[in-house]
């Protein structure tokens, strides 16, 4: 290991676990779950860094750009992953929030380990996906030094692109290649250098955090309730008929109907059994109001 390498945060050698081999399974698991502990904290520390970035990928969307994640290894999959839970969380486009890794799909299951130190292939990459000016780029990298990110966002920025980074180490590479840096500082992992652990956590809250927030600016969520939901399957129906029933205190069965008369889409059954009106006059009060309910409920009584 080298020694910038070895200098890293997420790269030392933690005293607290230096005999987790020599414990049973309880005090295995306790070691882990107290490492475990210490991530939201450090999160918290970086809330003011995530709130940045929250609101420049509010304002890049409402632009008309789309938020880009981009990493390598187990960084690379959880941008994956919180991309491709957005369209059935929200009902967004699949375009609007992707997820590329270092290696390309294979990555997702098998190590493609030196296609992150090619800064080429992240440019090549985004070139692919035709990344513009109006797009947000969050590149990703627990070491905050990964070439294959670094060169993304640098690109980025070449393009008049927003960019935002989170690594796990102070100071991190990345950090310096985005505009909007978050840096959350987990510590030594429980098992050295395994990134997947505490910052592949901290991380995976994080991205949470950032996509959540801009669906619930952008009008997907009323109070805290899925509203455009996709009914596409049983399950979906039945909460989808739920959400009706919350949000609007109506029975069942009204809620039931509502949905059919709204042609499966949630946030006009809601509004419709909020205001009484029609299919046509919810669609317009929405455009209005941004698609928010609650704006678009406001507007009636102003």
């Amino acid at each position: 290991m080298s020694s910038e390498l070895n200098s890293l945060l997420t790269e030392q050698q933690n005293p607290d676990t230096v005999h987790i081999d020599e414990m049973d399974t309880g005090g295995i698991l306790r070691a882990i779950n107290n490492e475990d502990k210490k991530v939201a904290m450090a999160v918290e520390k970086a809330l003011p860094q995530i709130a940045k970035v929250c609101d420049a990928v509010y304002k890049a969307i409402l632009s008309g750009g789309r938020l880009i994640y981009l990493g390598a290894g187990t960084s690379g999959r959880l941008g994956v992953l919180d991309a491709s839970e957005c369209p059935p969380t929200f009902g967004v486009d699949q375009s609007l929030v992707q997820g590329i890794i270092a290696g390309g799909v294979r990555a997702l299951y098998e190590a493609k380990e030196g296609a992150e130190d090619k800064p080429e292939l992240a440019v090549a990459d985004l070139k692919a996906i035709k990344l513009g000016p109006n797009d947000f780029l969050l590149g990703l990298a627990a070491s905050g030094r990964t070439p294959y990110v670094a060169g993304g966002l640098e690109y980025a920025r070449s393009i008049g692109a927003q960019t935002g980074s989170i690594c796990c180490v102070e100071n991190g590479l990345i950090s310096q290649y985005a505009t909007f840096p978050i840096e959350v500082l987990t510590g030594p992992e429980t098992v050295t250098g395994s990134t997947r652990m505490k910052a592949g956590t901290a991380q995976k809250m994080v991205l949470n955090m950032i996509s959540t927030t801009a669906m619930i600016k952008i009008g997907k969520i009323y109070r805290n309730l899925m509203v455009d939901v996709k009914p596409t399957n049983a399950k979906l129906v039945e909460r989808a008929i739920t959400i009706i029933q919350e949000s609007t205190g109506v029975c069942y069965e009204r809620a039931k109907s509502l949905l059919a008369l709204a042609d499966n889409q949630v946030k006009i059954a809601v509004l419709m059994g909020l205001t009484g009106s029609d299919v046509e006059q919810c669609n317009g009060l929405l455009r209005r109001s941004g698609e928010n309910i609650s704006k678009a409920i406001k507007s009636l009584k102003e």
